[in-house]
């Protein structure tokens, strides 16, 4: 058996996720079910982790083994290519693994980034790239807020309902809030993440940026570990998954 690891950019608008479901398009079914047919055998994509509904991905990282050596890799990368741009996906590089690479398993750290559009106009180029958001942030507070994030902490507050992690605790290198031209982009780096974690603390750190929570609430909040007190999470289409690091 061959193993080959993908790197793949994709819209996650008009997908269900990544993970194959009963019902509904996904990234890792379109994907594998192409690689199947290339290849003329039954191939199984496993992921670097799941994307939900509506978010994309610049390098998401999967991997596959195969019965057959893939001779030409840019001949494999252009008929890949061929089916999946229309659907918004493209697998950027293919690359030959040993045995014992695992893309989830494997990852070492993963890099989220959030993209808020802090205007009065509602994007058109970027529709379904960002979260718009009218009122002006203040990125001074938010960004003092972002620091108390960094840490091995309890990540409950920001943790789904349906989250199957073992463990809430999580250990979040860095968060980075940088902006130009009404764009803001929130950086977490993180080895993994709890379902909702990133989206739920950007909604967080909202509405510090709006004033309506103090640094002092934002804390507490934190701390209680309770997901009932968490603001509302932020939408889908802000978040991609920028890169899976080994």
């Amino acid at each position: 058996m061959f193993k080959y690891q993908i790197l793949i950019e994709y819209v996650g608008t008009n997908f269900r996720g990544w993970q194959v479901q009963k019902k509904g398009k996904t990234i890792q079914g379109l994907i594998q079910d192409r690689i199947s047919k290339i290849l003329r055998e039954k191939i199984i994509l496993f992921g670097s982790g799941r994307t939900d509904a509506g978010v994309h991905a610049l390098e998401q990282s999967a991997h596959f083994e195969c019965k057959k050596k893939i001779i030409n890799v840019d001949k494999f990368l252009k008929s890949i290519n061929y089916f999946l741009n229309k659907d918004l996906v493209t697998v950027l590089k293919v690359k030959k693994k040993n045995k014992n690479f695992h893309s989830r398993f494997s990852a070492k750290m993963r890099i989220y980034k959030y993209v808020i559009v802090n205007r009065l106009s509602r994007p058109v180029l970027d529709k379904n790239r960002g979260w718009h958001i009218i009122n002006n942030l203040d990125l001074k507070i938010m960004k003092k807020a972002a620091k108390k994030l960094i840490g091995t902490n309890d990540f409950s507050t920001f943790r789904s309902s349906n989250c199957r992690a073992k463990s809430p605790i999580k250990s979040m290198k860095s968060v980075k809030i940088k902006s130009k031209d009404n764009k803001i982009e929130i950086e977490f780096q993180s080895q993994s993440f709890l379902q909702q974690q990133v989206r739920s603390m950007v909604g967080c750190l909202k509405y510090v940026g709006e004033k309506k929570w103090t640094l002092k609430k934002f804390t507490s909040v934190m701390n209680s570990k309770k997901r009932i007190l968490c603001a509302p999470p932020a939408p889908p289409e802000g978040l991609y998954l920028a890169r899976v690091i080994y």
